[in-house]
């Protein structure tokens, strides 16, 4: 193995606040560049692979431009859908470019092979029609499944787009949606006008028979009451019969106003009415009334003015009294002269009526007729003039829509033929480009599962957010080939022995600092080494911390309490000799297992005799015994047991020392059983912290600098 190391003194009981660190994601890359790389490529791959087998597609756009004509005074009704806001126009004409009856006039003309389209117009057997009609129904379906319409933002244009594997048979199917739409287009309004025209005939013949009815019916009720005329007369228009009209109507209001003058002045001399209630229209044709009732007024007033200050009998109140009864004299004579006056007019205006009204009868040919016949005459004879009237409006109108059936001026037209265009699908570069992205982001997604998905540590602040304790030294693997002195193989435990400066010797230092560290006050001598599984490197680094330990002139004694697999007895070859069972049973004493190695400068406790019952061996009181007089005999004393997770030993000898050093193979023990293992030793905080093992100097320098294996450091060490 070689050595690579960090770190803490402290031991955190809360997971530190994380951070975001650019450097970690740059690490996490460096460590799965070749698998991101590898799964992008793959996708890059796939993407070229889908590009030379797709099969390439062509699109040809052809541009439609809709133009709203003025709506056709004969087809107001037939063509209210022209009012409606463009949009929804549009709308309307993406949906009949889509609809089946346009594509299925395209796909038999320009998809179907002759013999499929003469079945069309030709009598077939019944399994030849069906044939056909499939075919067609297919060729539609593939037609609707190549063809995109869009409006051209808010232009008056409708884009026709055909995507097809040739890029001729895409402009020639392009142009000939544009071409079916736009004959679609003419034949709808062809069908329109002529919907219009055939209306409009059934309903010219209906008011034909209408008028024809009115006329008959004025002309029986004049024969009937003997109107007609057998010397000539005088044929009056339209607009002089209104001119007779409108003097009627003038002379009959003359007549009601005249008469209503010659009422009021009936009711004024009846006393039913008084002068304050004189009409404005008499008022003003009688200047002298007017003045005569402002005198009043004011004589009425200079009376009340004088009975206030005089009585009756005072010469101003008789004076203005007989000025009164003069004043109210001069209003009744005048009122005499209105009433003769209102009379005249009365009887002048009655005779004019009555002119006018033989000549309006003498004009329509009413003759001698009463009133009940003569309005009954009028009503059919308006009758018959509202019939002439709208049946002349309707046959202008099927004149004009007749006309329009023949010749409409098209509202769309084609302003961009589709042309023969490039490929559309695939796109190379889109296509490379997604798969760029899609493999980088599997690539990266499949990193980021395996790095959760991962076992073990990695990185010492990942010990310390799960586990809080520290990571005391990590021990890079080191190969058969490194481990050769003089052409000879050298135990890993020896290797510090013949390469003082290696990087091995400076990670087993720093585990012996780290264990000073992690009590500064009572600095531990019981060290307790284990781990959570077999083969995870424990024993060598008890030998090789012992053995360091040694070395730097402390006074070391190893004690192998691995009674089970006791591997430091066999490191030392003292296997068979006594050791610590035979003391803990009493047969030998503790000088008799005190075995020194002056080469390594360090003390051996054999795990001895084997023992059916290891736990309450080393549970037993000789066994407390025994480590209180190691500590006080030795400076260092390490402790190499089984590992926690197979057997509960360790436990057990965990509280007998100061501290215990747990070893973690680096990124293959699983968290889970270092976490548990961790739990059944911490029971007082005995555990000092954790050490890597195994550790991978080319992987490790993809975490960061929590390992120093750089270049750079390499010239510190001498191996």
């Amino acid at each position: 193995m070689n050595v690579g190391f960090r770190i803490s003194n402290k031991v955190d009981t809360e997971s530190p606040e994380r951070r975001f660190d650019l450097r970690e994601y740059l690490n996490f890359v460096w460590r799965n560049w070749i698998f991101i790389a590898s799964v992008t490529a793959f996708a890059l791959l796939v993407g070229v692979i889908y590009l030379v087998r797709a099969t390439p597609l062509y699109t040809a756009t052809t541009q439609v431009l809709l133009v709203q004509n003025e709506k056709a005074p004969a087809l107001d009704a037939v063509a209210s859908d022209r009012g409606m806001s463009f949009d929804y126009y549009a709308e309307n004409q993406l949906a009949v470019l889509r609809s089946d009856s346009l594509l299925q006039r395209v796909t038999i003309k320009e998809l179907m092979p002759p013999s499929t389209a003469k079945s069309q117009v030709t009598v077939q057997s019944t399994e030849d029609q069906a044939s056909a009609e499939a075919a067609i129904r297919d060729g539609i379906n593939r037609l609707r499944q190549a063809l995109a319409v869009s409006r051209s933002g808010r232009a008056q244009v409708l884009n026709i787009a055909i995507t097809w594997d040739d890029p001729v048979r895409a402009s020639q199917l392009a142009n000939a949606v544009a071409d079916a739409y736009v004959v679609d287009q003419l034949d709808a309004r062809l069908e329109s006008a002529k919907r219009a025209s055939g209306w409009l005939s059934d309903r010219l013949v209906e008011l034909r028979r209408q008028l024809r009815d009115s006329d008959e019916a004025v002309a029986k009720f004049r024969q009937e009451h003997g109107l007609t005329r057998s010397g000539p007369t005088v044929a009056l228009n339209d607009q002089q019969l209104a001119e007779l009209n409108s003097k009627l109507i003038a002379a009959r209001t003359d007549a009601a106003e005249k008469k209503a003058r010659v009422d009021f002045v009936a009711d004024l001399d009846a006393g039913k009415k008084t002068l304050d209630s004189l009409p404005d229209s008499m008022l003003s044709a009688s200047s002298v009334m007017g003045s005569l009732r402002t005198r009043l007024a004011d004589a009425s007033q200079r009376e009340a003015d004088l009975l206030a200050r005089y009585n009756s009998r005072h010469p101003a109140v008789v004076n203005i009294e007989a000025e009164k009864r003069d004043i109210e004299r001069n209003i009744a004579a005048e009122t005499q002269r209105m009433a003769q006056i209102a009379k005249s007019e009365y009887t002048l205006t009655k005779a004019r009526l009555e002119a006018v009204e033989q000549s309006m009868r003498q004009a329509s040919g009413q003759g001698e007729l009463n009133n009940d016949d003569a309005v009954k005459l009028r009503e059919l004879e308006r009758t018959a003039a509202v019939n002439k009237t709208l049946f002349e409006e309707f046959l202008q109108k099927a004149k004009i829509t007749d006309e329009q059936s023949t010749f409409r001026a098209r509202d769309v037209r084609v302003i961009m033929p589709a042309q023969p265009g490039d490929q559309s699908f695939p796109k190379t570069s889109r296509t490379l480009l997604i798969a760029l992205f899609a493999g980088l982001g599997l690539g990266v997604g499949g990193a980021l599962a395996k790095e959760m998905l991962k076992a073990g540590f990695t990185t010492p602040r990942e010990v310390e957010e799960v586990l809080g304790i520290p990571v005391l030294g990590s021990v890079r693997k080191m190969n058969m080939s490194q481990l050769v002195k003089d052409g000879k193989s050298i135990p890993l435990p020896l290797y510090q022995v013949h390469y003082p400066l290696s990087p091995f010797s400076e990670a087993m230092r720093t585990l012996r600092s780290g264990i000073h560290m992690s009590d500064v006050d009572r600095p531990p001598k019981v060290i307790h080494v284990t781990s959570a599984r077999p083969s995870e490197g424990k024993t060598t680094i008890a030998l090789s911390l012992a053995i360091s330990a040694a070395f730097a002139g402390r006074k070391v004694v190893l004690l192998d309490a691995d009674l089970r697999h006791p591997a430091a007895s066999r490191f030392f070859k003292v296997e068979q000799e006594k050791g610590l069972v035979d003391f803990l049973i009493g047969a030998v004493t503790v000088d008799d297992v005190l075995m020194s190695h002056k080469d390594l400068k360090l003390t051996v406790i054999p795990a001895g005799s084997k023992s059916l019952n290891p736990p309450d061996v080393l549970g037993s009181e000789r066994m407390k015994a025994l480590i209180s007089h190691l500590r006080e005999a030795f400076d260092y004393v390490v402790l190499d047991t089984p590992p926690v997770g197979p057997v509960v030993d360790p436990v057990i000898v965990a509280d007998l020392s100061d501290k215990t050093i747990f070893i973690v193979q680096w990124a293959s023990t699983p968290r889970e059983l270092v976490e548990t293992s961790l739990q059944q030793l911490s029971t007082h905080k005995r555990v000092a912290g954790v050490v890597f093992n195994y550790v991978n100097k080319s992987q490790a320098m993809k975490y960061g600098s929590y390992y120093h294996y750089g270049t750079s450091y390499e010239k510190y060490y001498s191996e």
